[in-house]
């Protein structure tokens, strides 16, 4: 995933998955296209018409998702697909590139979740973070993932799965 806020991340990342051997691929919105708003990577990119299709074809499309620095958009990207690997609908890693330390209070809050039990220590694990883009690619490229207890019972590949599913959602004090 990129966001169009930082041009030279854009194109570090895209250069570091290159050298690392790995494919890049970019995927826009074509109004965000216009007037080279995000500049070139290196690698393929990929121009559509919805944010929806943007996702969808980030989802089919890629081995692994990384997020820049970005806003509104980026986070919800990050917790949209987070949510799809804690609901093991795929086991792709994703990684946060965490440049000048820009999301410490964003995982810090996963982790006051974590201790406050609003999430497993196994779903806050599908997230991953580095400073430098090669070590994130490096820490991606090692990722197994780690199977939420709570979730495990899911199969969405069978036709039972598309049934509704009973949850348990008693409050725990």
């Amino acid at each position: 995933m990129y966001e169009g806020d930082n041009l030279g991340l854009i194109r570090g990342v895209s250069i570091a998955v290159f050298l690392g051997g790995s494919q890049f691929l970019g995927v826009i919105p074509k109004d965000l296209a216009k007037g080279d708003i995000i500049g070139k990577t290196i690698g393929e990119e990929l121009q559509v018409s919805t944010i929806s299709d943007r996702l969808n074809i980030m989802f089919n499309h890629t081995d692994a998702f990384i997020a820049l620095l970005g806003g509104l958009g980026t986070l919800e990207e990050i917790f949209h697909i987070s949510s799809w690997a804690q609901l093991h609908i795929h086991h792709k890693p994703i990684g946060l590139l965490n440049v000048n330390g820009f999301y410490d209070n964003l995982l810090s809050f996963l982790d006051e979740a974590v201790e406050h039990e609003f999430l497993t220590s196994s779903a806050r694990q599908i997230i991953i973070s580095a400073a430098i883009a090669e070590q994130l690619i490096d820490q991606l490229q090692s990722f197994i993932p780690v199977v939420d207890p709570s979730m495990s019972c899911i199969n969405w590949l069978t036709m039972e799965s598309r049934k509704k599913l009973i949850l348990d959602l008693s409050l725990r004090l």
